[in-house]
C-alpha cells in the first residue's frame, strides 16, 4: 500500500479516486452528482481552511517583526517551522487514530496548513538576499529553514506518537 498523501480523496481507503461503478444510467447519474457534491463541499471546506490559515500566517507576519526584530525573517521561518511540526503531528494522528476524520484532515493538512506555511515567501526572500549581496544571510535562511523545519517535523511527528502510539 502506498503512503497516503494530502489530496487523496478520504473516503477512498486506497488512496486513489473514488468513482462509483453502477449498473445503469440512472444510478450512474445519481451517484456522479452525489460524488460531486461531496467534492464540492470539501473543496468549499479546504478553502475556507486555507483562509484561516492564511489570516494566521498574517498576523504572525505581523506579530514577529515587533518582537523579534526585522533584520532577518522570524516570522517566515515561525510559519514554516510551526507549521512543519503541525502537519508532521497532524498527519500522524489522521492516519494512525480515529481522533481526525479523513475530511477534517484534508480541511487542516491541505486548507489550513497549507493557507499557513508559505514556501513561497521563503524563496522571495532569500533570493532577495542573494540580489542584495547579503550571501551569509542567504545561507542563514535557506540553511536554518530546512534544518529548523525538518526538526520541527519530526518533533511533531515524535510528540503524536508519544501522544497516541505508532
Amino acid at each position: 500500500m502506498r503512503a497516503r498523501r494530502l489530496g487523496d480523496d478520504p473516503d477512498d481507503e486506497k488512496g486513489g479516486a473514488n468513482i462509483p461503478s453502477a449498473r445503469n444510467g440512472c444510478q450512474s447519474r445519481r451517484a456522479s452528482l452525489a460524488v460531486r457534491g461531496r467534492s464540492l463541499d470539501r473543496l468549499l471546506l479546504v478553502c475556507l481552511g486555507g483562509a484561516v490559515g492564511t489570516g494566521a500566517r498574517y498576523l504572525v507576519a505581523l506579530w514577529a517583526p515587533r518582537l523579534l526584530g526585522t533584520a532577518f525573517p522570524y516570522g517566515t521561518l515561525l510559519v514554516n517551522a510551526l507549521g512543519s511540526f503541525l502537519l508532521g503531528a497532524l498527519m500522524h494522528v489522521g492516519l494512525s487514530t480515529t481522533l481526525v476524520s479523513p475530511t477534517l484532515r484534508l480541511v487542516l493538512a491541505t486548507g489550513v496548513m497549507g493557507g499557513f506555511t508559505t514556501y513561497s515567501t521563503f524563496n522571495y526572500e532569500t533570493t532577495q538576499y542573494l540580489r542584495d549581496g547579503a550571501w551569509a544571510l542567504a545561507a542563514l535562511n535557506l540553511g536554518g529553514t530546512v534544518t529548523v523545519c525538518l526538526l520541527a517535523g519530526a518533533l511533531g511527528l515524535a510528540g503524536a506518537r508519544w501522544l497516541v502510539g505508532s
